[in-house]
């Protein structure tokens, strides 16, 4: 491949942006940038999910980064919210989750390398048929705090790697320490995926593909903290997306 490869970023949208007053792409800096320190160019999508044109971006590009924002609609994993939940579910995206969600499906069909951050890695579980915790507070109680939004680009607890995993294998380590900014995580785990670390509470904190899963990709890591956070001063960091470029470049 001549040139650095094209990776297809999934942004959030905000309903009134700087420009216009008008809907617009909502995307933090950091995932560009570290795709750029990785060797990549990054391409932010427009947020229209319409097939076709997911499609052809998925066509054209080399890979696709799923990146944080909004919840996930509770109606696309289950058909009972909990009293108890309902007060710390936060706005949502329908078009957003839609577009997310054709993003893995055509990733699959086409074999693009995949990495998946945050709701990234919620909204590739929820694809795959998997569930999540609508709030980690009310329905893990013995759970550390995870929404640590005051400590965004800080490390606050330290995750337990599968050795083996595609994850320990790229950071060279069987620990790491990881931001936590989410108050949602994968419950029951989707058929394709295996869990390849997690926090001291048991909550899952990174997936991959099962071996042998029918389908697979070249390459997919799907990761609970946000590393885009932390690239520019933490070695294990940078080299998760120096990794995913890679494979992108292959």
């Amino acid at each position: 491949m001549k040139g650095p490869p094209l990776i297809l970023i999934s942004p959030s949208t905000r309903r009134r942006g700087a420009e216009a007053g008008d809907s617009a792409i909502d995307l933090a800096d950091s995932y560009s940038k570290a795709i750029v320190a990785a060797g990549g160019l990054p391409w932010i999508m427009p947020c229209e999910p319409d097939p076709q044109l997911v499609a052809e971006c998925v066509r054209r590009s080399h890979g696709i980064l799923l990146t944080g924002g909004d919840d996930v609609q509770t109606s696309l994993y289950s058909t009972r919210v909990p009293a108890a939940v309902k007060e710390t579910i936060g706005p949502h995206d329908p078009r957003r989750d839609l577009q997310d969600i054709l993003l893995v499906d055509e990733a699959f069909r086409e074999r693009k390398p995949l990495l998946a951050i945050c709701r990234g890695q919620q909204i590739l579980n929820v694809a795959l048929g998997g569930t999540l915790f609508m709030d980690i507070r009310k329905q893990v109680p013995q759970a550390c705090n995870h929404a640590r939004t005051d400590k965004r680009f800080e490390i606050v607890h330290e995750v337990t790697l599968t050795p083996g995993s595609n994850l320990a294998k790229v950071t060279g380590s069987d620990k790491l320490g990881v931001n936590s900014s989410h108050h949602q995580a994968i419950d029951r785990l989707a058929g394709p995926l295996q869990v390849t670390a997690r926090s001291p509470d048991g909550i899952i904190e990174a997936v991959e593909l099962r071996p042998g899963e029918a389908g697979a990709l070249p390459y997919l890591i799907a990761v609970q903290y946000h590393p885009e956070r932390l690239f520019d001063r933490h070695t294990e960091c940078l080299q998760l997306f120096r990794s995913f470029a890679q494979a992108c470049r292959s």
